[in-house]
């Protein structure tokens, strides 16, 4: 995570109701939003402002959230839910305790000619101590750079030679749907009895292990 700038610093508590009026999420994610979520404070804004960097492709700001929790599990669906309210790209502070993880989505604006944006994969880094130092933020030309450079320090996939950040989340999505269908792949040959289906399931998993080798080069 980074050290930002404090003319950055916009520090205000963002209530859970207006987060509610504005995305419409259902009952049983607001119910986690109480549960889970103790606070959540709009920490700061990264702007041609308080950056002196130009804006760029619909990238105007950038905002970092801190979020407390009351326990340390918290789900992709609150965070989406936050993110759909909000129309700028966020990056998540989440705090348990003297614990802290980041959180990010990777977000770019709709194609259509609206303001709206399109909400892709999630990005996290593991919890570690809030007293570990901080990184500089990355030297940027305007906002949509910084932002995608800052987007990178949470993908745990490193970027290949010439890889744009879409295509990298793209290969990223990818590798996490194989990596899901080969974990549903061996929980099933465990349970499956006859031979042939057996060896059916095998081939099936030698040739997603050669997909994800492959992303993953």
């Amino acid at each position: 995570m980074f050290i930002y700038p404090e003319k950055a610093l916009f520090n205000r508590v963002l209530p859970k109701t207006k987060i509610y009026a504005n995305a419409k999420p259902p009952r049983s994610v607001r119910d986690k939003f109480v549960s889970h979520i103790s606070e959540i404070v709009w920490k700061y804004k990264l702007s041609p402002d308080t950056m002196n960097l130009p804006a760029r492709d619909g990238y105007v700001e950038i905002q970092v959230f801190d979020i407390t929790l009351k326990n340390p599990e918290l789900g992709i669906d609150v965070l989406s839910v936050i993110d759909k309210a909000i129309p700028y790209p966020i990056f998540f502070r989440l705090h348990h305790g003297e614990q802290v993880k980041g959180a990010a989505a990777f977000k770019r604006p709709a194609q259509d000619g609206t303001d709206t944006w399109v909400i892709e994969n999630y990005f996290e880094t593991g919890w570690e101590n809030s007293s570990v130092p901080l990184r500089p933020l990355p030297v940027a030309l305007h906002l949509k750079s910084l932002y995608e450079q800052m987007l990178l320090a949470y993908i745990d996939q490193p970027q290949r030679q010439g890889e744009a950040l879409e295509a990298l989340v793209e290969r990223v999505r990818q590798v996490r749907m194989n990596r899901r269908e080969l974990n549903m792949l061996q929980a099933k040959l465990k349970s499956e009895k006859q031979f042939n289906r057996k060896v059916d399931i095998n081939s099936k998993l030698r040739n997603l292990k050669a997909q994800v080798a492959e992303l993953t080069k």
